[in-house]
C-alpha cells in the first residue's frame, strides 16, 4: 500500500518558502503522493443563514494545478495528486491542458482525482450547471482521455465539440490517471466502468467494505479487471493519534486499500512546521508497527 500525505490546504498559510518546504519534507522522508484539494472561492457563510458546508471564504486553498506546477520543479519523485478536482465547474479542455503542463514539467507524477463537489455557489461563480454535473462528469472523462493521447481530435457530445484540435505538449502519461471521489451509487457505478481508481469518503469499514465490493461488481459488468481499478483510505490525525492512525492504516491494508493518506489538519498543530513534525512522527510509528 503506497502511503502519502495530504497537503494541508487550509493551514499552511501563503508563504512559498513554507509550501517548499512542506513538500520536500514529505518527499525526503519517503511518502509516496502529495494530495490536494480543491475549492476555488469560498462562501461568505455570514450571509447564508443555515449554512452547513464544510468550508466557506475565511478556508484558505491554494489552487491545485497552480501548486504542482510550483512542486514540480521542487520535488524529483513524490508523486503529486489531486483529491479532488471539481471537475464539472471547470472548463474541460483547459483542464486537459493545465493536467498535460503538470504532467510534463512533474516527468509524469500526476495523479487526477476527480469528483462533482457539494458547493452550488462555486458553480454559480464560475458559469457552470450544478444541476447536471454528475452526468457531465462523464463526457468531460472522455474528451479528456482522448485530448491526452491523441494528436488531433474531433468530437461532438452533448456539452462538448472539438473540431479537428489537439494539445500540444501532450503529458508524460498518456492517459493521466483519472480516480474519481464520492459514494453514491451512480459515482460507485462511474468508478467500476471508467474510473483508475477511487476515493473512498468513510473510514474502514463494513461501509467501505461493502461499496468496493460495489465498485468491483460494476467493473466485473464492464468487463474490466478489478485489480485495475485502485482504493485511496484517509486517517486523519485529529481523530487520534499516531497510534490510533497506525491501526487504521492496518485496517485500510486489510480492506484492500492500495493507498492511503495521512490528513494533519484540524490537529491543533503549531504552523507548517507543526505539519512536518506531524507527517515525520506518523512516518516513524508506521516503521515501528
Amino acid at each position: 500500500m503506497r502511503i502519502g500525505v495530504v497537503f494541508p490546504q487550509t493551514e499552511i498559510g501563503d508563504d512559498p518558502m513554507a509550501v517548499r518546504d512542506y513538500a520536500q519534507a514529505a518527499e525526503s522522508l519517503g511518502y509516496d503522493h502529495l494530495l490536494a484539494y480543491d475549492h476555488v472561492v469560498g462562501a461568505n457563510s455570514a450571509s447564508r443563514p443555515g449554512w452547513s458546508g464544510f468550508y466557506d471564504h475565511a478556508d484558505s486553498f491554494h489552487e491545485p494545478f497552480v501548486l504542482y506546477g510550483y512542486l514540480a520543479g521542487l520535488t524529483e519523485r513524490i508523486e503529486l495528486v489531486t483529491g479532488i478536482i471539481i471537475l464539472p465547474q471547470r472548463q474541460t479542455v483547459l483542464v486537459a491542458k493545465q493536467t498535460a503542463a503538470v504532467d510534463v514539467l512533474s516527468g509524469g507524477r500526476l495523479r487526477l482525482g476527480i469528483g462533482i463537489g457539494w458547493n452550488e455557489v462555486e458553480y454559480q461563480a464560475l458559469g457552470e450547471r450544478f444541476d447536471n454535473r454528475g452526468r457531465r462528469s462523464e463526457e468531460q472523462i472522455e474528451v479528456l482521455r482522448r485530448l491526452w493521447t491523441e494528436e488531433l481530435v474531433t468530437f461532438e457530445g452533448d456539452w462538448h465539440k472539438i473540431t479537428d484540435a489537439g494539445l500540444n505538449p501532450l503529458p508524460v502519461q498518456r492517459p493521466i490517471p483519472v480516480w474519481l471521489g464520492g459514494e453514491a451509487e451512480a459515482v460507485l457505478r462511474r468508478v467500476g466502468r471508467i474510473g483508475d481508481g477511487w476515493f473512498p469518503m468513510a473510514p474502514p469499514g463494513d461501509r467501505v467494505r461493502a461499496q468496493i465490493e460495489t465498485v468491483r461488481g460494476h467493473a466485473r459488468e464492464a468487463g474490466r479487471d478489478t485489480s485495475s481499478i485502485g482504493i485511496e483510505g484517509f486517517v486523519r490525525l485529529h481523530e487520534g493519534g499516531p497510534e490510533h492512525c497506525a491501526q487504521e492504516v492496518a485496517a485500510w491494508r486489510e480492506i484492500g486499500a492500495t493507498h492511503l493518506s495521512i490528513d494533519t489538519m484540524k490537529a491543533s498543530l503549531d504552523g507548517p512546521q507543526g505539519h512536518i513534525d506531524a507527517i515525520r512522527r506518523f512516518k516513524e510509528t508506521l516503521a515501528n508497527t
